[in-house]
């Protein structure tokens, strides 16, 4: 699937340690095993690891070092265009990160095993917090759920970021699970006012004959001063009905759909995100683990 991508146009791969905790990164270095490195962009993250609460997250200098170089060594590349720190919210204060992991990721850039540094996070306030402190050049902002059906708060954001020259990529248009027919992860931090909306557009759209997915995708692309959008892909049948949505867009039908589900089950909503529910979690898992 990674090769199929490649070859047909789609030039930047997003990884992370924490994804199959080590094991994505190996696979996804098999796959990029023998395809010209000029052929795509590949970025990959510091800080988050482990699922154990104590062992999840580490944002020290020595760990980010480490981290890049292990990470280098799983995908078989000699660089990444893009390092990032991942989900940098849930560090116990961003000093860290401005006083350790961004300086370290600098080191690396230096040192040529990365061409840009990026951050990445839920909440775009804290985002933006980073932004402004830091003294390391930023690069690049990945937000993600956060230009969707439900939640566009991105959209606010946008001159923000551009007027620090990030590149923003937009990541999870189809808010982790919530916009498709597939079954929602255990783990997903949603409100219970969201999680209805969804089921209930849902059930409309599949009443209607039409995919929620590809209506969510292409809302999602629809709004210009986004650089990049990641969306998951773990075979072949997925790549290839993103492309068609990609490329051939909606039909009248699937337009006149998408604005009725707005209308009735997302505009509605009063809280349309979940900041700070999944920190709270993390400490509270963590005193318990203490």
């Amino acid at each position: 699937m990674v090769r199929e991508a490649v070859r047909k146009g789609i030039n930047y791969i997003d990884t992370s340690p924490w994804y199959g905790f080590g094991t994505a990164d190996v696979v996804l270095g098999k796959a990029l095993k023998g395809i010209p490195r000029q052929a795509y962009y590949l970025g990959t993250k510091v800080g988050r690891y482990n699922p154990e609460y104590p062992k999840m997250f580490d944002f020290s200098a020595a760990k980010t070092m480490q981290s890049v170089e292990e990470s280098l060594q799983k995908l078989g590349v000699d660089y990444v265009d893009v390092i990032q720190v991942h989900d940098l919210e849930f560090a116990s204060s961003l000093d860290i990160i401005l006083h350790e992991t961004l300086p370290a990721l600098q080191k690396i850039k230096e040192s040529g095993k990365a061409r840009f540094i990026g951050i990445t996070g839920y909440p775009l306030g804290v985002l933006r917090e980073v932004v402004e402190r830091s003294t390391v050049k930023l690069d690049s902002v990945l937000s993600y759920c956060r230009c969707t059906l439900f939640d566009q708060s991105l959209l606010e954001h946008i001159p923000f970021f551009q007027k620090h020259g990030l590149g923003i990529i937009n990541a999870a248009n189809l808010g982790m699970s919530l916009l498709t027919e597939e079954e929602i992860p255990k783990w997903h931090p949603a409100l219970p006012e969201i999680r209805a909306a969804c089921a209930e557009a849902i059930r409309y759209c599949k009443d209607q004959g039409v995919d929620i997915s590809k209506l969510a995708i292409c809302f999602s692309l629809n709004h210009l001063g986004i650089d990049t959008h990641l969306t998951g892909m773990a075979e072949s049948a997925h790549l290839e009905k993103n492309l068609k949505t990609l490329f051939d867009g909606l039909d009248a039908k699937e337009e006149t759909v998408l604005e009725e589900i707005q209308k009735r089950f997302f505009r509605p909503l009063v809280v349309r995100h979940w900041e700070e529910v999944g920190v709270k979690k993390y400490w509270q898992k963590l005193a318990v683990k203490k």
